[in-house]
């Protein structure tokens, strides 16, 4: 039976992406003492025994850490997916639907032999109709809106910052059956391709038009500004830490004797990791004017870092300003 290897050095992880060749490569980098990288190896237990044509490695990130350095993990669990001994994803943190989702999607790609007692392949069509509909707004593009991988999408990205518009996005390159089959399927021949509500609105022109006239910003929902979304954060909860990790497990020193005061002090809170959030994590640096992590905030006002708060605890006074009364 299939079953889930560990990389022990780095000449074995270097053998095992040979070993993998054309077929997909899923690489967990975890820690032993992080409870969510147990909970995601049962994940991968699993995946391994419905998908026997993937291999599934798992790597303790900090006893490896020249390939840890190489592919710039900075927090576990995080998966990297290879093909061909190329990077070709890269998920962090425990999401298992996602983990799931995305070997299901780039293991569709891989060639394999077909077996007497392979599962029936999924419909194409049946395929297409799903992701279309994955959100409102749905841009099938060449790369990814962090990384277009042509003008054409870049320039459809450009005009969906410039209005605000909330989307979802998938790599066509990533998925040549998906490339393929959605030409056919939407009688249109190029990418990338936009979809409102599971209907297809066109190509680049055909959005350029719908910005001049105006309609576009009426038929695609808007993303909300971060201004928004980090005061709805920061109001989230009457006291919330926003720090590297979680409540669970800190990811830093600071954070790690912030959980430690907070939790003598007997007063609820909630954490926020900005590791999981790069625009969070960057923002509220300016929103607050406030540099580093973790933040505490109470009431939607921020008290400050590690040194205010330990500041606030020898004064007396912490218990009191978690609750406001300050």
């Amino acid at each position: 039976m299939a079953a889930v290897r560990e990389a022990g050095s780095v000449r074995h992880f270097e053998e095992l992406l040979q070993e993998s060749d054309k077929a997909l490569l899923v690489v967990h980098f975890w820690a032993p003492w992080a409870p969510q990288c147990s909970q995601m190896n049962d994940v991968m237990a699993e995946l391994v025994k419905v998908q026997p044509g993937v291999t599934f490695v798992k790597l303790e990130a900090e006893a490896i850490p020249e390939v840890s350095e190489k592919y710039e993990i900075t927090s576990v669990p995080t998966f990297l997916f290879f093909r061909n001994s190329q990077k070709i994803d890269r998920l962090d943190g425990a999401h298992a639907p996602e983990l799931t989702k995305r070997v299901q999607r780039h293991a569709s790609n891989t060639s394999l032999p077909a077996t007497s007692n392979s599962a029936p392949k999924e419909d194409i069509n049946v395929r297409l109709k799903k992701l279309i509909n994955v959100a409102p707004c749905m841009l099938f593009m060449k790369g990814s809106p962090q990384e277009p991988r042509c003008g054409f999408s870049r320039q459809i990205l450009e005009i969906f910052n410039k209005h605000k518009i909330q989307f979802s996005s998938f790599d066509i390159l990533s998925d040549e059956e998906v490339r393929q089959g959605l030409k056919t399927f939407s009688n249109w021949p190029t990418y990338p391709q936009l979809y409102i509500s599971g209907e297809l609105i066109g190509g680049l022109d055909i959005v350029k038009e719908l910005e001049a006239s105006g309609e576009l910003q009426t038929m695609c929902p808007k993303a909300q500004s971060l201004e928004d979304r980090l005061k709805e954060l920061i109001n989230k909860a009457p006291v919330i830490l926003f720090m590297k990790g979680n409540k669970q497990m800190a990811k830093c020193g600071f954070s790690r004797q912030i959980l430690e005061i907070l939790n003598n002090a007997g007063v609820d809170y909630e954490t926020f990791d900005i590791l999981e959030d790069e625009e969070v994590r960057q923002g509220l640096k300016t929103f607050s004017n406030w540099p580093t992590y973790p933040q505490l905030y109470v009431k939607g006002e921020l008290i400050g870092g590690l040194d205010i708060v330990k500041e606030l605890k020898e004064s007396g006074e912490l218990v009191s300003a978690l609750k406001g009364e300050h």
